[in-house]
């Protein structure tokens, strides 16, 4: 009957518009917050540069599981197979570099930031396959799990040989100025030294095939690029090689603390070879032999030696001066 408050149906309930109300409670307040930037297109699953960039992730790995041994990208020390760059920071700095990396990863779910965005931009300019994968099976192609949801794979480098290294500078039309590392096992000190070489006209580098550091994603990154610009020679006997190019008319001078020339005495207009030794024990016995002579360069404070790399660098510069 009209007026019955007990019909079902009849009890007005909290909330209408004929009811006050008293708010939410915060259940709606995500809903007002901001979603940050907008991702990049490739990161966005519905974009076509999304599409473009899974087709071509999904061949390069095609290609990547059909080379010989498969599986995933190796990176263990000594491999000549593809290694993996961990971490925001390295990423973006060989990204920058523009090291000829073959993939992105990115860890699904990984937060957005600056260098995040900065890498998948880079690497889609560059056409580098970028691959989103989960987070567990980038920690399992990780060494140590430390990748903060980013990994790039840089592929071996392809090593020249001692003889053509040799041939070009030759054909460089200056003097040639190559450089030798004994025994330099730390790869930053590596990249530093391309870097150098580089930068004071050199024309290449030579490192033992063994107990040496290799141009690897570190090397790389220390380079500043410099390692896809000027060619390094893997030497199967450093000793051997450096007896031919004396006899093929290069001087070839030692770089040690205790060295017989000091470096103001040195004339390096000529066809040169600088050997520079390992950060521990310098010159091995049999290198140091070969060597013409021993530079020394002459220290003016209580420090007695520096760094290999940084030796390296003040014995090019002392050159290049000289040339110019």
């Amino acid at each position: 009957m009209a007026g019955n408050s007990q019909r079902r149906g009849a009890i007005r309930k909290g909330g209408t518009k004929k009811g006050a109300t008293t708010g939410s409670g915060g259940k709606r307040r995500k809903g007002l917050e901001g979603r940050g930037a907008t991702p990049p297109a490739v990161m966005r699953d519905k974009h076509p540069a999304a599409k473009r960039a899974r087709a071509a992730a999904k061949a390069a790995q095609g290609q990547q599981n059909r080379r010989p041994g498969g599986g995933r990208p190796s990176t263990r020390k000594g491999d000549d197979g593809p290694e993996l760059v961990l971490g925001r920071n390295p990423v973006v700095e060989c990204l920058r570099a523009e090291v000829p990396a073959t993939a992105l990863y990115v860890a699904l779910g990984t937060e957005n930031d600056d260098r995040l965005t900065e890498s998948v931009q880079r690497a889609a300019d560059a056409g580098i396959s970028i691959l989103e994968v989960s987070r567990t099976d980038l920690d399992r192609m990780s060494t140590n799990g430390l990748h903060q949801g980013m990994a790039l794979q840089v592929p071996p480098y392809r090593y020249a040989h001692p003889d053509d290294l040799l041939d070009a500078a030759r054909n460089s039309g200056t003097a040639p100025l190559l450089v030798a590392l004994d025994n330099i096992s730390d790869p930053r000190n590596l990249g530093a030294v391309i870097r150098s070489v580089a930068a004071f006209g050199g024309h290449g580098v030579v490192i033992p095939q063994r107990r040496s550091a290799s141009v690897t994603a570190v090397a790389w990154r220390t380079s500043a690029g410099a390692a896809a610009r000027l060619p390094v020679a893997r030497a199967t006997n450093l000793t051997r090689t450096l007896k031919d190019w004396a006899k093929s008319g290069l001087q070839v001078v030692g770089l040690d603390a205790g060295g017989d020339m000091p470096l103001d005495e040195f004339d390096g207009s000529t066809p040169t070879v600088v050997v520079v030794g390992s950060e521990g024990k310098g010159l091995s016995r049999l290198v140091r032999e070969t060597c013409d002579s021993i530079l020394s360069i002459p220290m003016a404070g209580p420090v007695e030696s520096l760094n290999a790399s940084v030796a390296a660098g003040v014995v090019l510069a002392d050159i290049a001066r000289q040339r110019r």
